[in-house]
């Protein structure tokens, strides 16, 4: 192990003998690396944050923009195209680095993220935050691969707690952010050497993002003062944790339904218009003419007409936790947000899920059924609950639920996440994660791969088996 320009063997003799003298080493270059990855990723997702609430707050003054959607849809498809074809697979391309490494990620990575996620919200789209600040923070953390000469195996390392850094610091949830970073990129499994860099990167960022915004007078949304402070926890009865089991069960489907929606318009606007630029443009368009048949009752009296399902939807997820939602708010939502990410504007998915499944916690509200939990509970198990499902990180979703909504939610966050990881099989928002331990027996066949490569593999058994079925079919 090297440590600035010295390597172990250059170090006295009687200090190589104590055991601990490596991990010492370890943990002073991950203090340097960290300090410097979490403060520049938390510097940025704090200004990131800053710009995102101006876009916002201006969208909502001035609701003509929405009809500059197209615009908006094509300049954003036009930079991607023409400055940033070696950034465009985003996340995956994070995770692609992690698993199979091939080359240092761009740093424009993080300005092209930053600018046309903000654009996206400027001019209406449906789209979320944490995957402009994961990037943000995987390209930050890989610029320092060259700059202390690191190898193969710390780069995954550095590019984990990059991913780490960048959603600690949007959410304000340091440790669900570096069990995030540890868990994401594959499946099943976690990387224990890269708990401290994870951690202490993430708690670094999360301190920079909440002090700067601060001075810019921005902050996270505080759930449990809102809603969880002074709330009457009910009894993990047998019963109950029957409910939460039904309940994670709809949360799975959920997040697996947001997936495949998301990778079915992706795939359309892809196989049906060539010219990159073209098709944010176009998505731009049915986008703009979904906000006017939704506010027909207003006709073209744009200042008057209701968002709900479209931007950040910051107010009707905190609504849910008070108020039961209708049983379409999660299922339009989860239109609105995977046709603006399928026809190729920015930003991220978790932020709608959290939309989805508060609201359809909230929805379950009520059924008598669910009569002994209360709608603050439902809606924050759905909150994280869809997440995990949509992204198969079950712990990470767990710890922010707790961070979230408090310890005495424990139990019920756990059954819930834990529940919609199993049944949302093995589909994800992000394609490149690899399946390092199936969710149940019968799928050993499945290990290794990444979730597209299983999607190639189980179209290709289908073909096999239909063919086979139309030959025994011909041979009667």
């Amino acid at each position: 192990m090297a440590f600035l320009g010295y390597t172990h063997e250059q170090f006295p003799k009687w200090v190589k003998k104590v055991e601990q003298f490596p991990v010492f080493l370890y943990i002073l270059k991950w203090v340097l690396i960290g300090l410097l990855v979490g403060g520049l990723t938390g510097l940025g997702s704090a200004l990131f944050l800053w710009g995102l609430h101006w876009a916002t707050g201006w969208r909502g003054d001035n609701q003509w923009i929405i009809f500059a959607l197209p615009i908006g849809g094509f300049l954003i498809g036009a930079c991607y195209h023409y400055l940033g074809q070696d950034v465009v697979k985003g996340n995956n391309q994070l995770l692609d680095e992690i698993t199979r490494p091939n080359r240092i990620i761009p740093l424009k990575m993080a300005p092209l993220v930053t600018i046309a996620t903000i654009a996206t919200h400027f001019f209406g789209g449906s789209a979320g935050r944490e995957g402009t600040a994961v990037q943000m923070g995987g390209a930050i953390a890989d610029q320092f691969t060259k700059i202390f000469k690191l190898d193969k195996y710390d780069r995954k390392l550095l590019i984990i707690s990059g991913i780490a850094a960048g959603f600690s610091s949007v959410f304000g949830t340091p440790l669900a952010g570096a069990i995030f970073g540890l868990e994401v990129y594959i499946i099943g499994r976690m990387r224990y050497e890269a708990i401290f860099p994870s951690f202490f990167t993430a708690i670094v960022a999360n301190y920079v993002t909440h002090h700067v915004g601060h001075e810019l007078g921005i902050h996270h949304t505080d759930y449990f003062a809102l809603f969880f402070d002074g709330l009457q926890i009910p009894e993990m009865t047998l019963e109950n944790l029957l409910l939460c089991v039904l309940a994670g069960i709809a949360f799975g489907l959920t997040g697996m339904l947001f997936s495949k929606a998301n990778h079915f318009f992706g795939h359309l606007f892809k196989s049906n218009i060539k010219y990159a630029p073209a098709r944010p443009m176009i998505g731009g368009v049915v986008l703009a003419l979904a906000i006017v048949l939704l506010n027909m009752n207003h006709g073209l009296d744009y200042s008057n007409y209701d968002m709900k399902y479209f931007g950040l939807g910051v107010p009707i997820i905190s609504q849910s936790f008070t108020v039961e939602m209708h049983w379409y708010d999660f299922l339009m939502k989860t239109l609105t947000t995977s046709f603006t990410l399928g026809a190729g504007f920015k930003g991220g998915e978790v932020t709608p899920l959290f939309y989805i499944g508060s609201t359809l916690g909230s929805f379950l509200s009520s059924f008598d059924l669910y009569n002994a939990i209360p709608i603050a509970l439902l809606a924050g198990m759905g909150f994280v609950g869809v997440f995990s499902g949509a992204t198969n990180t079950p712990m990470a979703c767990t710890v922010m639920g707790i961070e979230l909504f408090g310890h005495e939610s424990a139990v019920f966050i756990a059954v819930a996440c834990i529940t919609a990881y199993m049944f949302s099989g093995h589909t994800s928002i992000y394609n490149s994660q690899i399946l390092g331990s199936p969710k149940h027996v019968g799928q050993e066949n499945e290990k290794g791969n990444t979730l597209s490569e299983i999607e190639v593999i189980r179209e290709a058994e289908k073909k096999h088996l239909k063919t086979r079925h139309d030959k025994d079919e011909d041979n009667k």
